[in-house]
């Protein structure tokens, strides 16, 4: 990462709008491995380098995807607020991809229904809704590659969840676990989702 953005610098010339793109995704990368430990000051520092590095090439996908992981952020500190916040400033940047929109969506909807907004959360879940087959039909982009629509079922089921419906929740999450690829079943991020299906199984 501190390569990368060394070189773009002194970048000059007609590629350094790719360059850019690069040191976006090389800084977000670095702000979620420095979440997945918990430092999240400087994670939230290098989420809002590389959304200003997104912003200077126009590249909305990459935009979101830095939006995204600050809300990831607020969701481990237990802020509802940051939760709605940040995923609903993801699921608006302009050119974000239609997984993007849709799993940002609902997890804002899943913030707001923490937040006692349970009807504000369920017309963000219909929104979401009415996003799926568009977002089924359209290969997410490279740089948030793992958007696929099983991936999407662990955020329905954390909006559904924070709602209270616990039978939906479980399913969601069940499958969504499920979907996820052999060498991802057991990353540390998926924690929480395995947590959250335990609360939706024990509150059925």
């Amino acid at each position: 990462m501190n390569v990368i953005t060394c070189m773009l610098k002194g970048a000059r010339g007609p590629h350094r709008g790719q360059l850019t793109a690069v040191a976006s995704e090389f800084v977000q990368f670095g702000g979620w491995m420095l979440a997945q430990v918990r430092d999240d000051t400087k994670a939230l520092r290098l989420l809002t380098d590389a959304l200003e590095l997104a912003d200077e090439i126009g590249d909305g996908a990459l935009a979101a995807q830095a939006l995204n992981f600050k809300g990831y952020i607020a969701r481990q500190q237990g802020r509802p607020q940051g939760i709605a916040r940040w995923f609903a400033a993801a699921a608006d940047a302009p050119g974000a991809h239609p997984a993007q929109r849709l799993g940002d969506i609902l997890q804002s909807a899943a913030g707001w229904a923490e937040l006692g907004e349970t009807d504000r959360a369920l017309r963000m879940v219909e929104r979401a809704e009415r996003l799926t087959d568009i977002a089924a039909r359209v290969p997410p982009p490279d740089t948030a590659y793992w958007l696929t629509p099983e991936f999407n079922r662990l955020n329905l089921g954390l909006a559904t969840l924070a709602l209270g419906r616990y039978d939906q929740a479980a399913d969601h999450l069940s499958a969504g676990l499920r979907g996820l690829p052999e060498n991802l079943q057991g990353a540390a991020w998926s924690g929480e989702h395995r947590e959250a299906l335990r609360k939706a199984e024990a509150a059925r």
